[in-house]
């Protein structure tokens, strides 16, 4: 019971700050008041955070509450006095409250080495309005949780479901800094990331490390001494959003500066143990021809025109010894044969690097249509010379008109215990839905990774009636389908002659 009332306080705080983060709009474009509602967030969960270690040094009674090196040790931000939400709260009202926050934000970075130049600074731009600023930071301090809820963790789950909010609206223009939940949930519950270091080269908001995070609680796990985060992303603001998503998760990553992968790798000598990644679909003006000579490229030379099989092997390159990976690709990367892709997939089966492929139904994604699959490459198979291969294109619900989901404790987990079966060697084949191939089966197929290839048409249950019976009945209804086809025409034609536009 205290569990449903927490998650309920929970649900009602974060549908309150979407609902303030609509009327606050005004004006703003979509990208400006993203950052406004987010940063709010932010600044509200380093105070909150702050204030909680403050008390326990209070408590303590030493003296060192305002000793910066007490909060350091145990990971928290230091917040100065002029940016902790008491101070911004006593002036909510006032014309200065944009002022006010701005301040605040500096003040932080001022502190804070790592988050220089990352909080947004503009609250006090005259296209925001003020009292309904004021309004929501009313909100953030009034707000009302269940006994031994956490003000941290509600800031945190608030913070991804605003991002997953933002993403709704900006339709294809949040493909750069948000992957559905349930698409990363997958690759996370099947790559399994309990210990080791994780790593995504176009990381966006940082989504995969947080549920990777998450992963490792629901274990039993220590995010701090269990994992460690490297990332990188190209877009400046989207790499603002992501070290400040992974600072309220409380997790401590390496995502260097922002820049093109491909060009400027931040990580350039590492190797990791998991690797989990949704980049760009189909990208075509990547740079291609300005790398051809890239140590990277181990199976061949990717297609100018198509970076798809670039980030594979750009991942590939990075994977330790040991290392497994998980990564979205639009579903053309599982047959094309333009330019070297052909070669390049041919060259990844035969090195036994590819341990599955899923189909993924459609739908899934807010920000577009084309059909995707996941693909999961493994340096140390549990079955060597084996992949694989599951359609789940029947899998998920419609939540919406446009919007396809995976369900946690149905969808996920059917694809995820089929791959812990396949790994125990104790899969059985399901027609329909998965079945295992060896190399040589995918050869014959022409190296064809399209998972209804291998796995076939499900049996449809024989509903018991005579095969000469159904065939009798089915061409019967057909024939008055026709029938009513052509009345239909002809009272067409007949209506159309009668205005003077006959046919």
């Amino acid at each position: 019971m205290a569990k449903d009332k927490a998650t309920e306080a929970t649900s009602d705080f974060k549908k309150q700050i979407w609902d303030a983060a609509c009327v606050l709009r005004g004006n703003l474009d979509a990208a400006d008041y993203k950052n406004v509602v987010l940063g709010l967030i932010f600044l509200k969960y380093l105070s909150d955070r702050f204030e909680q270690r403050y008390q326990q040094l209070v408590e303590e009674g030493d003296g060192f509450e305002e000793d910066r090196d007490f909060y350091e040790e145990e990971r928290v931000f230091y917040v100065p006095a002029e940016a902790r939400w008491d101070a911004i709260a006593k002036d909510a009202h006032t014309p200065e409250i944009g002022i006010v926050i701005d301040k605040a934000m500096r003040a932080i970075e001022r502190e804070n080495d790592s988050l220089k130049d990352v909080l947004p600074k503009n609250f006090a731009r005259p296209e925001l309005d003020k009292r309904r600023l004021g309004d929501v930071v009313d909100l953030f301090t009034n707000v009302k949780l269940a006994d031994g809820e956490d003000n941290v963790d509600v800031l945190g789950e608030t913070y991804m479901y605003c991002l997953g909010k933002f993403a709704e609206q900006e339709g294809k223009l949040a493909g750069e800094f948000y992957t559905p939940s349930c698409v990363v949930r997958t690759l996370v519950e099947v790559l399994q990331p309990f210990h080791g270091r994780v790593y995504d080269p176009c990381c966006g908001a940082g989504g995969m490390f947080v549920q990777s995070a998450e992963f490792v609680k629901e274990h039993g796990g220590s995010v701090r001494d269990d994992i460690t985060v490297f990332g990188q992303e190209s877009n400046p603001s989207t790499w603002k959003l992501a070290t400040m998503n992974l600072a309220i998760r409380g997790i401590e990553a390496d995502l260097g500066n922002y820049a093109d992968t491909f060009f400027d790798d931040q990580h350039k000598r590492e190797k990791f143990d998991f690797i989990l990644a949704n980049p760009p679909f189909n990208l075509k003006d990547w740079g291609g021809d300005k790398l051809e000579e890239d140590v990277r490229w181990q199976y061949g030379i990717p297609p100018v025109g198509n970076a798809n099989f670039a980030w594979l092997q750009h991942m590939i390159w990075h994977l330790n010894s040991k290392g497994h990976m998980a990564m979205v690709l639009a579903n053309g990367s599982l047959s094309s044969q333009t330019g070297t892709e052909g070669d390049i997939r041919k060259a990844i089966v035969d090195a036994d690097l590819v341990d599955g492929i899923v189909a993924l139904p459609g739908k899934l994604f807010l920000t577009t249509q084309i059909p995707v699959s996941l693909w999961f490459i493994d340096k140390n198979k549990k079955q060597p010379g084996k992949t694989l291969f599951i359609d789940a294109r029947e899998l998920g619900t419609m939540v919406s008109r446009k919007l396809c989901e995976l369900k946690p404790d149905t969808d996920i987990k059917k694809i995820a215990d089929a791959f812990n079966a396949f790994h125990e060697g104790t899969l059985e084949d399901e027609k329909g839905f998965c079945a295992v191939a060896s190399i040589a089966d995918i050869a014959k197929q022409d190296y064809i990774l399209t998972p209804g290839r291998y796995v076939g048409i499900a049996d449809v249950e024989d509903d018991g009636e005579p095969f000469e019976e159904k065939m009798a009945r089915l061409t019967g209804e057909i024939a008055k389908c026709f029938d009513e086809s052509n009345r239909l025409q002809e009272q067409i034609r007949k209506n159309l002659e009668a205005i003077g536009y006959g046919l």
